[in-house]
Protein backbone atom coordinates (compact mmCIF):
# COMPACT_ATOMS: atom_id res chain seq x y z
CA UNK A 1 0.00 0.00 0.00
CA UNK A 2 1.14 3.57 -0.67
CA UNK A 3 0.63 6.50 1.70
CA UNK A 4 1.43 10.21 1.74
CA UNK A 5 2.87 11.46 5.02
CA UNK A 6 3.51 15.12 5.88
CA UNK A 7 6.64 15.46 8.05
CA UNK A 8 6.83 18.69 10.08
CA UNK A 9 9.84 18.63 12.39
CA UNK A 10 9.40 22.07 13.92
CA UNK A 11 11.88 23.53 16.42
CA UNK A 12 14.52 22.45 18.93
CA UNK A 13 14.84 18.67 19.17
CA UNK A 14 11.72 18.26 17.01
CA UNK A 15 13.63 17.61 13.76
CA UNK A 16 16.05 15.22 15.51
CA UNK A 17 13.44 12.92 16.99
CA UNK A 18 11.20 13.16 13.92
CA UNK A 19 14.11 11.94 11.77
CA UNK A 20 14.19 8.76 13.85
CA UNK A 21 10.45 8.32 13.46
CA UNK A 22 10.92 8.60 9.69
CA UNK A 23 13.72 6.02 9.89
CA UNK A 24 11.33 3.53 11.53
CA UNK A 25 8.57 4.33 9.03
CA UNK A 26 10.95 3.58 6.15
CA UNK A 27 11.96 0.32 7.85
CA UNK A 28 8.29 -0.68 8.07
CA UNK A 29 8.03 -0.01 4.33
CA UNK A 30 10.94 -2.36 3.63
CA UNK A 31 9.74 -5.12 5.94
CA UNK A 32 6.06 -5.08 5.02
CA UNK A 33 6.23 -3.83 1.43
CA UNK A 34 4.50 -0.48 1.85
CA UNK A 35 5.37 2.78 0.12
CA UNK A 36 5.55 6.03 2.07
CA UNK A 37 5.77 9.32 0.19
CA UNK A 38 7.25 11.82 2.64
CA UNK A 39 6.80 15.56 2.15
CA UNK A 40 8.36 18.07 4.55
CA UNK A 41 7.42 21.59 5.64
CA UNK A 42 8.26 24.28 8.20
CA UNK A 43 6.06 25.11 11.16
CA UNK A 44 6.49 27.07 14.37
CA UNK A 45 9.50 29.20 15.21
CA UNK A 46 11.54 28.12 12.20
CA UNK A 47 8.64 29.16 9.97
CA UNK A 48 8.44 32.56 11.69
CA UNK A 49 12.16 33.08 11.07
CA UNK A 50 12.09 31.93 7.45
CA UNK A 51 8.63 33.02 6.29
CA UNK A 52 7.33 35.56 8.80
CA UNK A 53 4.45 33.33 9.93
CA UNK A 54 4.20 30.19 12.10
CA UNK A 55 2.23 28.37 9.41
CA UNK A 56 2.20 28.97 5.68
CA UNK A 57 -1.06 28.22 3.81
CA UNK A 58 0.77 25.73 1.60
CA UNK A 59 2.04 23.82 4.64
CA UNK A 60 -1.49 23.67 6.03
CA UNK A 61 -2.64 22.38 2.64
CA UNK A 62 0.16 19.78 2.62
CA UNK A 63 -0.97 18.53 6.03
CA UNK A 64 -4.60 18.44 4.95
CA UNK A 65 -3.89 16.44 1.80
CA UNK A 66 -1.72 13.82 3.55
CA UNK A 67 -2.89 10.50 4.97
CA UNK A 68 -1.28 11.52 8.24
CA UNK A 69 1.04 14.12 9.77
CA UNK A 70 4.21 13.30 11.72
CA UNK A 71 5.08 16.29 13.89
CA UNK A 72 8.02 17.20 16.13
CA UNK A 73 7.59 20.16 18.48
CA UNK A 74 7.41 23.95 18.30
CA UNK A 75 8.51 26.87 20.44
CA UNK A 76 11.48 28.07 22.42
CA UNK A 77 12.80 31.02 24.44
CA UNK A 78 13.70 33.09 21.39
CA UNK A 79 10.02 33.39 20.44
CA UNK A 80 8.59 33.75 23.97
CA UNK A 81 8.09 37.52 24.06
CA UNK A 82 4.44 37.98 25.21
CA UNK A 83 4.24 41.20 23.19
CA UNK A 84 5.21 39.48 19.93
CA UNK A 85 2.44 39.53 17.30
CA UNK A 86 2.77 35.77 16.71
CA UNK A 87 4.17 32.72 18.47
CA UNK A 88 5.26 29.25 17.28
CA UNK A 89 2.37 27.62 19.12
CA UNK A 90 -0.06 29.58 16.94
CA UNK A 91 1.00 27.37 14.04
CA UNK A 92 0.23 24.23 16.02
CA UNK A 93 -3.20 25.46 17.05
CA UNK A 94 -3.95 26.47 13.45
CA UNK A 95 -2.92 23.03 12.21
CA UNK A 96 -5.17 21.27 14.70
CA UNK A 97 -8.11 23.43 13.68
CA UNK A 98 -7.34 22.98 9.97
CA UNK A 99 -7.23 19.20 10.27
CA UNK A 100 -10.26 19.04 12.54
CA UNK A 101 -8.47 16.83 15.05
CA UNK A 102 -10.47 17.04 18.26
CA UNK A 103 -9.27 14.11 20.36
CA UNK A 104 -5.71 13.80 21.63
CA UNK A 105 -4.88 10.23 22.67
CA UNK A 106 -1.89 9.75 24.97
CA UNK A 107 -1.03 6.19 26.04
CA UNK A 108 0.92 6.02 29.31
CA UNK A 109 2.64 2.71 29.95
CA UNK A 110 5.25 1.91 32.57
CA UNK A 111 7.81 -0.50 31.13
CA UNK A 112 8.97 -3.03 33.77
CA UNK A 113 12.62 -2.54 32.79
CA UNK A 114 12.33 1.21 33.48
CA UNK A 115 10.32 1.10 36.67
CA UNK A 116 13.35 1.97 38.79
CA UNK A 117 13.98 5.10 36.68
CA UNK A 118 10.77 6.78 37.82
CA UNK A 119 10.68 9.23 40.71
CA UNK A 120 7.80 7.23 42.23
CA UNK A 121 8.07 4.05 44.26
CA UNK A 122 8.10 0.85 42.17
CA UNK A 123 5.11 -0.60 44.02
CA UNK A 124 3.02 2.44 42.99
CA UNK A 125 3.87 1.94 39.32
CA UNK A 126 3.19 -1.78 38.96
CA UNK A 127 0.51 -2.45 36.36
CA UNK A 128 0.23 1.14 35.08
CA UNK A 129 -1.16 1.04 31.54
CA UNK A 130 -3.64 3.80 30.73
CA UNK A 131 -4.80 6.08 27.94
CA UNK A 132 -5.62 9.74 28.51
CA UNK A 133 -7.98 11.35 25.98
CA UNK A 134 -7.89 15.15 25.89
CA UNK A 135 -10.41 17.30 24.04
CA UNK A 136 -8.28 19.39 21.70
CA UNK A 137 -10.20 22.10 19.87
CA UNK A 138 -12.53 23.69 22.41
CA UNK A 139 -12.53 25.27 25.84
CA UNK A 140 -10.24 28.00 27.10
CA UNK A 141 -7.68 27.69 24.32
CA UNK A 142 -10.10 28.47 21.51
CA UNK A 143 -13.33 30.06 22.72
CA UNK A 144 -14.08 33.77 22.33
CA UNK A 145 -13.98 36.40 23.72
CA UNK A 146 -10.28 36.30 24.47
CA UNK A 147 -7.84 39.16 24.97
CA UNK A 148 -6.42 41.93 27.12
CA UNK A 149 -7.46 45.54 27.58
CA UNK A 150 -6.30 48.52 29.60
CA UNK A 151 -8.70 50.12 32.06
CA UNK A 152 -8.34 53.05 34.51
CA UNK A 153 -7.73 50.40 37.19
CA UNK A 154 -5.02 48.63 35.17
CA UNK A 155 -4.83 45.85 32.64
CA UNK A 156 -7.48 43.15 32.53
CA UNK A 157 -7.51 39.86 30.65
CA UNK A 158 -10.26 37.45 29.66
CA UNK A 159 -10.35 33.86 28.42
CA UNK A 160 -13.59 32.03 27.80
CA UNK A 161 -14.41 28.40 28.47
CA UNK A 162 -17.17 27.25 26.16
CA UNK A 163 -18.32 23.78 25.10
CA UNK A 164 -21.28 22.49 23.15
CA UNK A 165 -22.95 19.19 23.88
CA UNK A 166 -21.78 17.91 20.49
CA UNK A 167 -18.12 18.74 21.19
CA UNK A 168 -18.31 16.95 24.52
CA UNK A 169 -20.11 13.92 23.14
CA UNK A 170 -17.68 13.22 20.31
CA UNK A 171 -14.58 13.18 22.54
CA UNK A 172 -16.33 11.10 25.20
CA UNK A 173 -17.31 8.63 22.50
CA UNK A 174 -13.61 8.27 21.63
CA UNK A 175 -12.97 7.37 25.25
CA UNK A 176 -15.81 4.85 25.41
CA UNK A 177 -14.66 3.13 22.22
CA UNK A 178 -11.08 2.89 23.48
CA UNK A 179 -12.24 1.55 26.85
CA UNK A 180 -14.37 -1.04 25.09
CA UNK A 181 -11.20 -2.50 23.55
CA UNK A 182 -9.23 -2.36 26.80
CA UNK A 183 -10.26 -3.03 30.42
CA UNK A 184 -13.71 -1.50 29.96
CA UNK A 185 -13.39 1.34 32.46
CA UNK A 186 -13.81 5.03 31.64
CA UNK A 187 -12.98 7.88 34.01
CA UNK A 188 -14.64 11.14 33.00
CA UNK A 189 -12.83 14.11 34.54
CA UNK A 190 -14.57 17.41 35.25
CA UNK A 191 -15.01 20.20 37.81
CA UNK A 192 -18.78 19.88 38.05
CA UNK A 193 -18.87 21.33 41.58
CA UNK A 194 -17.82 24.72 40.17
CA UNK A 195 -18.04 25.01 36.36
CA UNK A 196 -21.15 25.05 34.17
CA UNK A 197 -19.14 23.52 31.30
CA UNK A 198 -18.28 20.64 33.60
CA UNK A 199 -21.89 20.15 34.62
CA UNK A 200 -22.82 19.82 30.96
CA UNK A 201 -19.82 17.48 30.53
CA UNK A 202 -20.96 15.21 33.37
CA UNK A 203 -24.55 15.22 32.15
CA UNK A 204 -23.43 14.26 28.63
CA UNK A 205 -21.10 11.52 29.91
CA UNK A 206 -23.89 10.01 31.99
CA UNK A 207 -26.29 10.01 29.04
CA UNK A 208 -23.71 8.52 26.70
CA UNK A 209 -22.82 5.85 29.22
CA UNK A 210 -26.24 4.31 28.60
CA UNK A 211 -25.07 3.42 25.09
CA UNK A 212 -22.06 1.57 26.50
CA UNK A 213 -23.44 -0.75 29.22
CA UNK A 214 -20.29 -2.89 28.94
CA UNK A 215 -18.08 0.02 30.05
CA UNK A 216 -17.88 1.07 33.70
CA UNK A 217 -18.22 4.87 33.90
CA UNK A 218 -17.00 6.96 36.82
CA UNK A 219 -16.92 10.72 37.34
CA UNK A 220 -13.86 12.19 39.08
CA UNK A 221 -13.16 15.84 39.87
CA UNK A 222 -9.95 17.05 38.23
CA UNK A 223 -8.17 17.83 41.52
CA UNK A 224 -8.96 14.37 42.85
CA UNK A 225 -7.79 12.82 39.58
CA UNK A 226 -4.48 14.69 39.81
CA UNK A 227 -3.94 13.28 43.28
CA UNK A 228 -4.92 9.73 42.36
CA UNK A 229 -2.61 9.72 39.34
CA UNK A 230 0.29 9.84 41.78
CA UNK A 231 -1.19 7.79 44.61
CA UNK A 232 -2.87 4.95 42.69
CA UNK A 233 -2.23 5.30 38.94
CA UNK A 234 -2.88 1.64 38.14
CA UNK A 235 -6.59 2.13 38.92
CA UNK A 236 -7.05 4.07 35.67
CA UNK A 237 -7.79 2.54 32.28
CA UNK A 238 -9.10 5.35 30.03
CA UNK A 239 -9.36 8.96 31.23
CA UNK A 240 -11.26 11.61 29.24
CA UNK A 241 -11.15 15.32 30.00
CA UNK A 242 -11.63 18.75 28.47
CA UNK A 243 -8.77 20.69 26.90
CA UNK A 244 -7.14 22.55 29.80
CA UNK A 245 -7.52 19.75 32.35
CA UNK A 246 -6.19 17.25 29.82
CA UNK A 247 -3.17 19.39 29.02
CA UNK A 248 -2.15 19.37 32.68
CA UNK A 249 -3.08 15.78 33.52
CA UNK A 250 -1.24 14.27 30.55
CA UNK A 251 2.01 16.00 31.51
CA UNK A 252 1.55 14.78 35.08
CA UNK A 253 0.90 11.25 33.85
CA UNK A 254 4.13 11.40 31.83
CA UNK A 255 6.07 11.37 35.10
CA UNK A 256 4.86 7.82 35.70
CA UNK A 257 6.72 6.52 32.66
CA UNK A 258 10.12 7.90 33.81
CA UNK A 259 10.52 10.39 30.95
CA UNK A 260 8.35 12.51 28.69
CA UNK A 261 10.66 11.38 25.89
CA UNK A 262 9.06 7.94 25.95
CA UNK A 263 5.48 8.96 25.31
CA UNK A 264 3.65 9.31 21.98
CA UNK A 265 0.35 10.91 21.10
CA UNK A 266 -2.28 10.80 18.38
CA UNK A 267 -4.72 13.60 17.58
CA UNK A 268 -7.70 12.25 15.65
CA UNK A 269 -10.53 13.72 13.59
CA UNK A 270 -12.92 10.81 14.12
CA UNK A 271 -13.88 8.13 16.63
CA UNK A 272 -11.39 5.22 16.37
CA UNK A 273 -13.55 2.26 15.38
CA UNK A 274 -12.07 -0.96 14.02
CA UNK A 275 -11.79 -0.86 10.24
CA UNK A 276 -12.14 2.93 10.01
CA UNK A 277 -9.16 5.09 9.03
CA UNK A 278 -9.11 8.65 10.32
CA UNK A 279 -7.09 11.79 9.69
CA UNK A 280 -4.41 11.98 12.35
CA UNK A 281 -1.69 14.23 13.70
CA UNK A 282 1.08 12.33 15.49
CA UNK A 283 3.69 13.75 17.84
CA UNK A 284 5.69 12.94 20.97
CA UNK A 285 4.33 14.77 23.98
CA UNK A 286 7.57 16.51 24.94
CA UNK A 287 8.54 20.04 24.01
CA UNK A 288 11.42 21.43 22.00
CA UNK A 289 14.07 21.12 24.78
CA UNK A 290 16.28 23.85 23.29
CA UNK A 291 18.93 23.23 25.96
CA UNK A 292 19.82 19.87 24.39
CA UNK A 293 18.94 20.56 20.74
CA UNK A 294 21.66 19.55 18.30
CA UNK A 295 23.54 17.38 20.81
CA UNK A 296 22.18 14.05 19.63
CA UNK A 297 21.00 13.03 23.11
CA UNK A 298 17.22 13.50 22.85
CA UNK A 299 15.05 10.43 23.36
CA UNK A 300 13.30 9.57 20.05
CA UNK A 301 11.10 6.84 21.54
CA UNK A 302 8.03 9.10 21.77
CA UNK A 303 8.31 9.93 18.06
CA UNK A 304 8.90 6.28 17.15
CA UNK A 305 5.84 5.16 19.10
CA UNK A 306 3.86 8.01 17.53
CA UNK A 307 4.61 6.35 14.19
CA UNK A 308 3.09 3.16 15.60
CA UNK A 309 -0.07 5.08 16.51
CA UNK A 310 -0.12 6.54 12.99
CA UNK A 311 -0.01 3.09 11.46
CA UNK A 312 -2.82 1.88 13.73
CA UNK A 313 -5.28 4.77 13.49
CA UNK A 314 -4.69 6.57 10.18
CA UNK A 315 -3.23 3.88 7.94
CA UNK A 316 -5.06 0.79 9.23
CA UNK A 317 -1.83 -1.19 9.65
CA UNK A 318 -2.30 -2.82 13.06
CA UNK A 319 0.26 -5.61 12.63
CA UNK A 320 2.90 -3.10 11.61
CA UNK A 321 2.06 -0.90 14.62
CA UNK A 322 2.45 -3.83 17.00
CA UNK A 323 5.80 -4.71 15.41
CA UNK A 324 7.16 -1.24 16.25
CA UNK A 325 5.91 -1.40 19.83
CA UNK A 326 7.51 -4.83 20.30
CA UNK A 327 10.77 -3.60 18.77
CA UNK A 328 10.90 -0.68 21.22
CA UNK A 329 10.33 -3.00 24.17
CA UNK A 330 13.02 -5.35 22.88
CA UNK A 331 15.55 -2.52 22.62
CA UNK A 332 14.73 -1.19 26.09
CA UNK A 333 14.87 -4.69 27.52
CA UNK A 334 18.35 -5.12 26.01
CA UNK A 335 19.50 -2.10 28.04
CA UNK A 336 19.74 0.72 25.49
CA UNK A 337 19.13 4.09 27.14
CA UNK A 338 19.26 7.71 26.08
CA UNK A 339 20.54 10.05 28.84
CA UNK A 340 17.06 10.92 30.16
CA UNK A 341 16.45 7.31 31.23
CA UNK A 342 20.04 6.18 31.77
CA UNK A 343 20.86 4.15 34.87
CA UNK A 344 23.95 2.37 36.06
CA UNK A 345 24.56 -0.85 34.14
CA UNK A 346 22.69 0.28 31.03
CA UNK A 347 24.16 1.20 27.63
CA UNK A 348 23.98 4.92 26.91
CA UNK A 349 23.13 5.60 23.27
CA UNK A 350 22.54 8.65 21.11
CA UNK A 351 19.30 9.71 19.47
CA UNK A 352 20.32 8.13 16.16
CA UNK A 353 21.67 4.97 17.81
CA UNK A 354 18.37 4.41 19.58
CA UNK A 355 16.57 4.70 16.26
CA UNK A 356 19.04 2.33 14.60
CA UNK A 357 18.52 -0.29 17.30
CA UNK A 358 14.76 -0.15 16.91
CA UNK A 359 15.20 -0.56 13.14
CA UNK A 360 17.42 -3.62 13.70
CA UNK A 361 14.89 -5.15 16.09
CA UNK A 362 12.11 -4.44 13.62
CA UNK A 363 13.96 -6.01 10.70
Amino acid sequence: MDFKIAVLGGDGIGPEVTAEGVKILEAVGRVFGHGFSLETGDVGGISIDKHGTPLLPEVAELAGSADAVLFGAVGGPRWDDPAAPMHPEDGLLQLRAHLGVFANIRPVKVYPMLIESSVLKPEVLEGVDMVVVRELTGGLYYAQPKGRSETPQGWTAVDTMRYSEGEIERVLRVGFELARGRRKKLTSVDKANVLECSRLWRQTATRLGGEYPDVELEHVLVDACAMQLIQRPSRFDVIVSENTFGDILTDEAAVLAASMGLLPSASLSDVPVAGRRTTGFYEPIHGTAPDIAGQGIANPTGSILSVALMLRYSLGLTEEAVSIERAVEQVLDAGARTPDIFAEGAQQVSTAEMGDRVVSALE
